[in-house]
């Protein structure tokens, strides 16, 4: 992924540097600094008596003649006196004999060896405006500050936290033991799911919780889409990405929301007057090696103590990536989940003041790439309880079927 990719070279240029800063010329900076400062040394060019800027090449020169030193020793030309190879090198006159100006350069001991790569001398001008960003303090741009508040506005529109508007749903079934990390697996997995009744798909096991589990999804996938719905950015896409987007990000922004309202000292997602906890999802058919991973994740992107402009950067981030199945925009999206990245980058070393804050983005995105990986698993369990027991509605099947 490009993202990745943008993320470890923004890491690394964070890292401190370690190598000496040359001039162009192969002096260090410091020392010219400090031999331009001794009173006793002559600030005249001992090449054309012009005014020396310091030392260049291992001696003391005017700029002109720094560059005509580079030149003539990069270039494959080769110079000769059309008089007697004894001419007087002035400011005046010392474009006329490039021969004897350049046997005066090297008799007052300036050194070919001194001269610096075109590559070395890129580098060294890469390294200097790495050091200068580091140095200066992160701001967010008004740009920046626009889209967060663009995706808070959206967040808030379309994110029931108390699931107030969470009202027409098939009752969840009762949880047969209280709902706790320590015991949801061994207390619930013996049971998580009855006989099938008369009636039912022959031999079929019956997840109690399925009903209630796909009702709530299919509300959080109705605010999510109509969160989408309300960013300009993916307005302006054509209609077939804006459904592989969705398509491929609907699970992971779903969980991040959950996040928002999970707590960390007893395992449970609090949404307002309802209590879910692991046991919930396993009486609705979910396996427990995916829950497992699951809530690890759930605890380990909670103890970050997000901000809510963190979370909804995220979310963005999520729903814009650009190697979805199905989406053609590639290089737009790519472009604006860069974007959105380095805005999540900026906001947290603009308002973070503990001294982790720099672990803070890189672990925000290894969330973001483990829900990645979690996503195909989550889709292939839904696509093989549906077949078991088909309680989801038609919304849950089309965001987590298959693409062609």
């Amino acid at each position: 992924m490009r993202l990745v990719l943008w993320c470890m070279y923004m890491l690394m240029s964070k890292k401190s540097e370690t190598w000496s800063l040359l001039d162009d010329s192969g002096a260090e900076e410091g020392t010219r600094g400090k031999l331009e400062k001794e009173e006793d040394e002559p600030k005249v060019c001992k090449v054309c008596g012009d005014k020396a800027t310091g030392y260049h090449f291992n001696a003391m020169t005017c700029e002109g003649c720094k560059g005509f030193f580079r030149r003539a020793m990069k270039g494959p030309c080769k110079f000769r006196c059309p008089f007697q190879n004894n001419c007087v090198i002035t400011k005046s006159n010392r474009r006329q004999c490039q021969s004897c100006r350049l046997q005066k350069c090297l008799s007052t001991g300036m050194l070919k060896e001194l001269i610096m790569s075109d590559e070395a001398v890129e580098k060294r001008r890469m390294l200097i405006q790495r050091k200068r960003m580091a140095e200066e303090p992160s701001v967010l741009s008004q740009e920046q500050a626009a889209i967060i508040q663009e995706l808070l506005d959206a967040h808030k529109k379309t994110f029931d936290t108390t699931f107030s508007g969470f009202i027409k749903f098939r009752d969840k079934a009762d949880n047969p033991v209280e709902c706790h990390p320590s015991h949801c697996y061994t207390a619930c997995i013996p049971g998580h799911y009855e006989e099938a009744e008369p009636g039912n798909s022959k031999g079929k096991a019956r997840f109690t919780n399925l009903p209630h589990i796909a009702d709530l999804s299919t509300y959080m996938i109705q605010q999510i889409i109509k969160y989408a719905k309300v960013l300009r950015f993916f307005r302006s896409l054509n209609i077939e990405n804006q459904i592989s987007l969705l398509k491929g990000a609907t699970f992971e922004i779903v969980q991040m929301r959950f996040n928002m309202l999970f707590n960390e000292e007893t395992g449970i997602w609090e949404c307002g007057s309802l209590k879910y906890c692991l046991s919930d999802a396993l009486r609705a058919g979910f396996q427990a090696h995916l829950l497992d991973s699951l809530l690890k994740l759930h605890f380990t992107l909670r103890q970050l103590h997000l901000h809510d402009e963190e979370y909804v950067l995220m979310q963005a981030i999520s729903l814009f990536s650009a190697d979805r199945t199905g989406v053609t925009q590639h290089s737009v999206i790519d472009k604006h989940q860069e974007m959105l990245a380095l805005t999540l980058k900026t906001y947290i070393d603009v308002n973070r003041n503990d001294p982790n804050k720099h672990l803070v983005f890189p672990k925000i995105m290894a969330c973001l790439t483990e829900m990645r990986s979690m996503n195909e698993e989550y889709t292939k369990q839904v696509l093989q309880i549906q077949d078991m027991q088909p309680d989801l509605s038609p919304l849950v099947l089309e965001i987590f079927s298959k693409q062609s």
